[in-house]
């Protein structure tokens, strides 16, 4: 056994305990970061259906799924990069 996983073992355990008591709400944040779990399971159906299909299947649910990606990746990858390099360059 390695020194590092003897010594963050119990941490570790501790972790899934808690996580287990919150229906693994920690861990589905930390693998989905910013998703909630209709963005996760809209995009796993779109990778199987294919966007056409998932659009015949449910309009008005792909258009949900489209405005939030559309906002999180915007918020993430857009405005928050401009506004940290707007901070460091005052």
């Amino acid at each position: 056994m390695n020194i590092f996983q003897s010594i963050f073992s119990p941490f570790k355990v501790a972790f899934l305990a808690f996580d287990k008591k919150v229906e693994g709400g920690i861990s589905f944040f930390v693998r989905h970061y910013g998703k909630s779990r209709f963005m996760v399971a809209m995009s796993k159906k779109a990778q199987y259906l294919g966007i056409e299909k998932l659009w015949y299947k449910g309009p008005k649910a792909f258009v949900y799924f489209f405005i939030f990606y559309l906002l999180r990746d915007t918020i993430l990858y857009i405005l928050l990069p401009i506004f940290f390099a707007r901070i460091a360059t005052n």
